[in-house]
């Protein structure tokens, strides 16, 4: 996705007070570190920082005293409850370098008929450029019959990004559901017992006519 640009202001107070106070004034607490720097306590807005962390990956424009710095979210703090984001760490990154992001798996396509999939492993870890970072990766089962298992090395991965997790997590597995005898019986059961409600229901009103 496109650079998002936020305009951060420095943070002077700090505790848990001091972060509900930002937080009521729509602020997010956040703090830049990486290439050697200090850390850099900020506060972002809260609308548009949220809005952009909903997109996996999205690639930060802070600017703070009229000068930008490249960023992305390396870890996002959240309310349990009300899923509220509490606070933001921000890896400071420039154009050109690799960094290792976790990438989240999309299931395209349809298995076979009277088959169903399971995502084994919800996410990937992947290196790519810091500035063009992928937002998922794709996994395709269209067609795939029972039996298919997908591993991370079967994956394509978009273009400029290397694989860090091991080649063979399985991430997709495509199967037959089974039936069990019990669950046969049951159905069996319950079929009779609606044949025999049926018949009941029709014999009443035979007998009422």
């Amino acid at each position: 996705m496109s650079e998002v640009k936020l305009v951060a202001t420095a943070r002077t107070e700090f505790g848990k007070g001091a972060a509900r106070r930002l937080r009521r004034a729509h602020q997010i607490p956040a703090v830049l570190y990486g290439h050697g720097s200090d850390p850099l306590h900020v506060s972002l807005p809260g609308h548009d920082t949220m809005l952009a962390l909903k997109h996996a990956n999205a690639l930060f424009t802070i600017e703070l005293d009229g000068k930008p710095t490249l960023a992305i979210a390396k870890d996002v703090q959240r309310e349990p409850v009300k899923n509220v984001i509490e606070h933001v760490d921000l890896l400071i990154v420039k154009k050109g370098e690799k960094v290792s992001v976790e990438v989240p798996v999309v299931v395209v396509g349809e298995s076979a008929p009277g088959t169903i999939h399971l995502v084994d492993t919800q996410s990937l870890q992947l290196e790519a450029e810091a500035t063009h970072l992928p937002a998922a990766v794709e996994v395709n089962i269209e067609g795939a019959e029972g039996g298919t298992i997908i591993t991370a090395g079967d994956i394509t991965l978009p273009q400029g990004a290397a694989l860090v997790t091991d080649a063979e997590t399985i991430v997709v597995t495509v199967s037959v559901p089974h039936v069990s005898a019990d669950d046969l019986a049951a159905d069996e059961a319950a079929a009779e017992l609606a044949a025999e409600q049926s018949a009941a229901s029709h014999a009443a009103d035979a007998t009422e006519e």
